[in-house]
């Protein structure tokens, strides 16, 4: 009777399970699926949650209640806290394998994540022994079943492969990425080149009979094998490509041991023969799998072994382009375009002129490069790799050795020609069918241009000739429609298109020019180029009263760049023949003259386009650019426009400096880099001239005192008041940044303080909850407090210095105090309301700690609190953010490591009394940012623990020595650090985990932490290291402990300068040693040890 009911209620229990599956998986109502997820998150959360989702793979009636038992089971095995059992874990798989075995008709997504399920127990279990056998690693003998049955158990089979293949390859967040890499280096070791040979003898087989491919399950085999080949040969190796989404890393490390498998042709001639019998749908697969092959590293092959690989892949390649069926497919043609591009990125020109078909191989190549530019509007995104395939060759020509003829200055030109006249043909298309015009996406017109500036500079005389002809007939129509009085402005529309596209690659060939490759010949063309772009810009500068092209003023922006890079400044020559052009030309004699072209234009644009940020903003930094140039800075500043540009920056010459046309505060970003090169300017004759400062400041005095006359009446127009001040902090930003001297930033330290401080802070308490008006406030005062180059030096009777922190410390915790006022801010806006000025706290604070001009010990002497109030809000602040943020935001997790490793340094005392829960929230910070990936923030935490275990390290020594008591508080510190032990021990396990078995990148910074992690833990250490050796296989134990016993070799029980030096030297021999020995041992660590 008891059994029947519990019978029922377990079927009632399933059918609402069913039912909530639904719910969740089917249902548009969001509210009724936010209820089944909660109730399903119950469900996985309860304790009987396992044995449910056995009953519910066995009697479950929907495809999704399957699913969801699948999903529920990866998460059990997947958690870190309370693991699942080895026996029940063993018992999950089998029963995985057994029911995709007797349900192989499940629905797709079922069996995926069933397939799911086996490769994370899998993975997780890799280490996992049973009486000596390593019982989730056979891998290949559960897969052989499935491989002997129907076409769908072979399918399954083949899936689970690929899928375990792809899992260990991939690292997870939950688990540390040294047990990844552990896991992934063993599999490649013992399984991976067994399932690459399985998965191409099986392709082979494939290939041999006679494919129905109108069968979908063979179609779907024949899918899967390619995928599971690709994950073989995509597989990270070594451990070095953390990104996926660059395709920069052309090299595949395939191992030593799978030599045979490259050197036999036979391999490759599989998957060429496979691209030529199998359906366009399938033929992309082949193709990434053929780009990893050619991208193997060339040191798996001798010279002799290269050549003949190479040979066999070019004649792949060149049987593809003679029967070019399939490359009309978008997918193929990118694949395809790839792979071209891994003939150069991983050959060298002189080994392929070598190979046997070679010239007719590189004329294929160019008529298929020629073609692809000439149809601009087919896959886009391809080109950059025929691109990058023509630039690595036009680039390699000068240091070509071989005697076989490259070809190349015969079709280098033809491809430079077609990308030119495709891109000019383009432009009527474009408007005539209202498509999407590439120059609108800067980032991609940026990239090809690069790519041509290398190619173009290939038989260079024939690109400027075929640059004039085009320049000069696009030039004279736009002209002549100009004058024309019945021309339509879809045809002048048309010609500008042109004149830009032409505009642009004139910057890049310019750009492109190397001076070692140079001759006078080279800079006589570009003198014929820029004259016409110079001419062109006189027109159309001429009819700015009237109408302006914005693309059109971008790329001559983009053409002045090139050309200051190339031409202007203290490398240049001056007696080269691009200036004699140009006298003849334009009359522009020597630099200073067409210095003052530049300025000209600078000038007209921003008259012209001032409500234009991006043309305002990149003709800003072209100025800025300007201003940094030793020499060429000294010749502006005699130029009549500069000097007039120095003494009229005010919103009536300027529009952009205006204070009501703005639609965004954001937008007044540029007023910083224009004040920076005017403060620039300014510097060169100011000398310690304070009249002229004061005559340079007035409209920056006019602004403030309109700013403090808004703010002393209650009733003033906020908005006006926001947009003056924020305007204001902007412009002195810009020059406290540009005056990097002692005379000029005095002067200006002088004027701001003590007359303008108030200000400051006033707005600071106002409008602390608008970071659109703090933020640039808080920045200005985090840039005045920079001792940037030993600026910033007071008299011995100034208390300037000591006047300046308290002012620091007063906006600093003005506006702590206020932002914690603003409670719980929603996760998508807690950075810019919040994190992003408290960042600019800690920088500002790091700033003026780390700034050497202010005794801090007078503070306590004298009884000001500036000092405490300071450090007291960075805690608060710091306490109110959560650990995962510290890491989360770059520039918050900068300023904070950079900020904790001063006061680690100088201000331990102050550490030292802090709380409890505030120590060991530090030291977790600190803990966690040790394995950061931003290499700054790991360096910063090593110093910050150095410090730390330095300071304990005395304290131990001081309080055995019987010394008369320190301080309560050291006593404090030494005291909660002996309450919590595993604080330290656990980062003493860190950090030689990442020397020990991690690509350890800063390995000094690392090894200075040691030593007094070690000596303040030595019974911990013993067991580490002992754990480590016996961890390692029994022939490798006494070399591992070898190792460890050198070194400590001659190291000695203090932490002294000499000591430490010591054991750094020894730290990186034991590096090597145990390297070494790891290379050679199949095993890694096992998964019990420290980090798992």
């Amino acid at each position: 009777m008891g059994n029947g009911l519990a019978a029922v209620l377990l079927h009632v229990g399933l059918a609402q399970l069913e039912i909530l599956c639904k719910q969740l998986y089917e249902t548009t109502d969001t509210a009724v699926r936010h209820q089944a997820e909660k109730a399903l998150v119950e469900f996985t959360n309860s304790p009987d949650c396992l044995s449910k989702c056995q009953l519910l793979l066995e009697r479950g009636n929907s495809s999704y209640s399957q699913l969801l038992a699948a999903t529920c089971l990866s998460k059990l095995v997947s958690r870190t806290s309370n693991p699942l059992p080895l026996e029940q874990r063993i018992d999950i798989r089998n029963y995985v394998l057994n029911y995709l075995a007797t349900r192989p008709k499940l629905a797709a997504f079922v069996t995926q994540a069933l397939i799911q399920l086996y490769a994370r127990i899998t993975k997780l279990g890799w280490f996992d022994c049973q009486k000596d056998d390593y019982v989730f690693r056979n891998v290949i003998a559960d897969v052989t079943r499935f491989l002997q049955d129907s076409v769908e158990h072979c399918i399954i089979g083949v899936t689970i492969l690929s899928q375990l293949t792809n899992e260990i390859n991939q690292a997870d967040t939950t688990h540390p990425l040294t047990k990844h890499r552990k896991i992934a280096s063993s599999f490649r070791d013992s399984s991976l080149f067994d399932i690459f040979t399985l998965s191409c003898n099986l392709l082979k087989q494939a290939s041999g009979k006679n494919l129905n491919l109108n069968d979908e399950s063979q179609h779907g085999l024949l899918m899967q094998l390619l995928k599971l080949s690709y994950n073989c040969l995509n597989y990270d190796f070594i451990g070095t490509s953390t990104d996926e989404s660059s395709d920069d890393l052309c090299t595949v490390q395939i191992p030593t041991s799978w030599r045979s498998a490259f050197l036999d042709s036979s391999t490759l001639q599989l998957f060429f023969n496979l691209y030529h019998s199998i359906p366009p749908s399938l033929s992309p697969l082949v193709l990434s799998c053929l780009v990893q092959i050619a991208s193997v590293r060339r040191s798996l092959f001798n010279n002799a072994e290269r050549a003949k690989f190479l040979s066999h892949l070019v004649d792949g390649v060149k049987r593809i382009l003679a029967n070019p069926q399939c490359l009309p497919d978008p997918n193929n043609y990118h694949e395809f375009c790839r792979l071209l591009a891994r003939l150069k990125s991983n050959y060298q020109l002189g080994e392929l002129v070598k190979v046997e078909n070679y010239p007719e191989v590189i004329r294929l190549i160019a008529n298929f490069t020629v073609t692809s530019l000439q149809h601009w509007e087919f896959a886009p995104n391809s080109v950059h790799y025929l691109l990058s395939l023509w630039q690595r060759l036009a680039a390699s020509v000068p240091y070509v050795k071989a005697t076989e003829p490259h070809l190349l200055e015969t079709y280098t030109p033809e491809v430079t020609k077609a990308y030119i006249t495709s891109r000019l043909e383009s432009v009527h298309v474009i408007l005539r069918d209202g498509l999407e015009d590439p120059l609108d996406d800067a980032g991609l017109v940026q990239q090809q241009l690069d790519q041509l500036s290398t190619i173009g500079r290939c038989e260079y005389e024939k690109t400027c000739a075929l640059l004039v002809q085009l320049f000069d007939q696009a030039a004279q129509t736009y002209q002549e429609l100009l004058q024309s009085t019945n021309s339509s402005a879809a045809d002048i529309t048309v010609q500008e298109g042109r004149l830009t596209w032409l505009v642009y690659i004139i910057g890049a060939v310019i750009g492109g020019r190397v001076s070692f490759a140079s001759t006078d010949e080279q800079d006589a063309m570009d003198g014929e180029l820029v004259c016409r772009v110079l001419q062109l810009m006189n027109l159309t500068d001429s009819r700015l009263a009237q109408a302006g092209n914005e693309r059109l003023e971008l790329a001559m922006l983009s053409f002045f760049e090139q050309f200051r890079k190339i031409y202007i400044g203290d490398q240049v020559q001056k007696s080269s023949k691009l200036y004699r052009r140009l006298s003849e030309v334009l009359g522009l004699n020597d630099e200073t003259m067409v210095l003052s072209v530049f300025i000209g234009k600078i000038i007209t644009n921003l008259k012209y386009w001032g409500q234009c940020e991006p043309i305002t903003s990149k003709t800003l930094q072209l100025l800025n650019d300007l201003s940094l140039g030793y020499s060429s800075v000294r010749k502006l500043v005699k130029l009549s426009a500069v000097q007039f540009m120095l003494n009229n920056h005010t919103s009536e010459h300027f529009s952009f400096l205006g204070v009501n046309n703005q639609s965004n505060l954001s937008d007044m970003r540029c007023r910083t880099t224009f004040y920076t090169a005017l403060g620039r300017l300014l510097m060169v004759d100011l000398g310690e001239d304070e009249e002229q400062f004061e005559q340079f400041m007035l409209p920056l005095t006019a602004a403030f005192e309109a700013v403090a006359q808004m703010l002393s009446t209650n009733t003033f127009n906020e908005q006006e008041a926001k947009r003056t001040l924020v305007g204001l902090v902007r412009d002195l930003r810009g020059i406290a940044f540009a005056f990097n001297a002692k005379t000029s930033f005095m002067m200006l330290f002088d004027w701001i303080y003590p007359a303008y401080m108030p200000i400051l802070q006033r707005a600071i308490e106002l409008w602390y909850h608008d970071p659109a008006c703090t933020t640039p406030v808080l920045k200005l005062m985090a840039e005045l407090v920079h001792n940037r180059s030993q600026r910033l030096q007071f008299d011995v009777s100034s208390p300037n210095g000591i006047l300046l922190f308290r002012e620091t410390s007063k906006m600093i915790t003005t506006y702590g105090n206020r932002i914690l006022t603003l409670g719980e801010v929603p996760k998508d806006q807690v950075y810019g309301v919040k994190l992003k000025g408290v960042s600019v706290c800690f920088a500002m604070l790091k700033a003026v700690l780390s700034g050497n001009y202010v005794n801090f010990g007078v503070f306590r002497l004298y009884g000001d609190d500036a000092l405490d109030n300071a450090l007291q809000t960075f805690i608060k602040l710091l306490l109110s953010i959560p650990h995962s943020d510290l890491l989360d935001y770059p520039k918050l997790s900068q300023s904070f490591y950079s900020l904790l490793e001063v006061l680690t340094q100088d201000h331990m005392n102050f550490i030292a009394s802090l709380e409890p829960h505030v120590v060991m929230y530090i030291l977790s910070s600190i803990s966690e940012g040790l394995t950061a990936l931003d290499t700054m923030v790991c360096t910063g935490c090593c110093s910050s623990l150095d410090h730390i275990v330095t300071y304990l390290f005395k304290q131990l020594s001081r309080s055995t020595k019987k010394r008369p008591t320190p301080m309560a508080t050291d006593d404090r510190f030494l005291h909660i650090m002996q309450q919590h032990p595993e604080m330290i021990q656990q980062m003493l396990s860190t950090v030689l985990n990442i020397i020990i078995f991690e690509d350890c990148r800063n390995q000094w910074s690392m090894s200075r932490p040691l030593l007094g992690l070690i000596l303040l833990n030595e019974k911990y250490f013993a067991d580490l290291r002992n754990s480590i050796v016996n961890s390692q296989p029994p022939e490798k134990q006494q070399a591992m402990h070898l190792c460890f016993e050198n070194l400590m070799e001659g190291i000695e029980r203090n932490l002294l300068t000499k000591n430490r030096d010591r054991f750094t030297q020894n730290l990186s021999v034991f590096r090597r040693e145990v390297n070494d020995s790891m290379k050679n041992s199949t095993y890694g660590v096992n998964s019990n040890d420290m980090m798992s």
